[in-house]
């Protein structure tokens, strides 16, 4: 994977939700959210500067937030630092 996010934007990965609860129930596919955090990948130059976000943070970002891209096979996000609620640490 090569891509560079320009101005406010980072790269994410989502992270997976476990497929069953505490109890051992299991959670079909449809009835499953999308996650609202995930693992930064890349981060823009500016973002950088700034110093707030790292790649390999963890971060919880809105949940109709940003757009998705496909690279190599895999899903990502590309948010605008607004986008970002916190980071995990």
């Amino acid at each position: 994977m090569n891509f560079q996010p320009l101005g406010q934007r980072i790269l994410v990965e989502r992270l997976e939700e476990p497929t069953t609860t505490a109890s051992g129930i299991i959670i079909p596919e449809n009835a499953k959210e999308k996650p609202l955090s995930g693992t930064v990948k890349a981060i823009s130059k500016e973002v950088a500067d700034e110093g707030l976000v790292a790649v390999d943070d963890r971060v919880v970002f809105a949940k109709y937030s940003g757009n998705e891209l496909t690279l190599d096979g895999k899903e990502y996000l590309v948010l605008n630092l607004d986008d970002v609620l916190g980071v995990m640490k």
